[in-house]
């Protein structure tokens, strides 16, 4: 029987220390819808755009916060690893597009049973149309074509 292969001392480097700025990507608790009461009251604000994906729900927030709050129900999967994965790509897209957001509001936003199937850049995009269609963020300006010159006539 072969003897168990010991552990060196240089082979696991257990680090304590937390990890570096700019690497922990949790929303803090303060950034996060966690109270029903607060899910309540964005949703009778009646304000919200449906995309092929998900759905946006705002309010804006009475302090001077930007908070998210994700839902992925059972009618997206029965199945809860499928529901979590709905709701970490949410987030994800979330978190790459909070720097440009403007104003303090409080988003909602509901998985669609079609995010499942969606790629990656199709998520992206949606989350970034519909937050332009809230005015949270600025549209991209339109190049301007060039001026069309009208031919000129041959002299006769």
């Amino acid at each position: 029987m072969p003897k168990p292969r010991q552990r060196e001392s240089s082979e696991v480097s257990i680090d304590s220390s937390p990890p570096a700025s700019g690497l922990n990507h949790t929303l803090k608790r303060s950034q996060r819808l966690t109270q029903s009461s607060a899910f309540s009251e964005t949703f009778a604000q009646r304000k919200k755009w449906v995309g092929k994906y998900m759905i946006l729900w705002l309010r804006h927030s009475p302090d001077a916060s930007l908070r998210l709050g994700l839902i992925s129900s059972k009618k997206v999967h029965l199945r809860a690893n499928k529901r979590n994965r709905a709701r970490r790509q949410l987030r994800e897209a979330y978190r790459q597009i909070r720097p440009h957001l403007n104003g303090h509001v409080d988003l909602i936003f509901v998985a669609r049973r079609s995010l499942l199937q969606a790629t990656w850049n199709e998520i992206k995009n949606e989350m970034h149309s519909l937050l332009t269609q809230a005015e949270l963020l600025e549209k991209h300006p339109k190049k301007k074509p060039a001026p069309i010159t009208p031919p000129e006539a041959p002299n006769a």
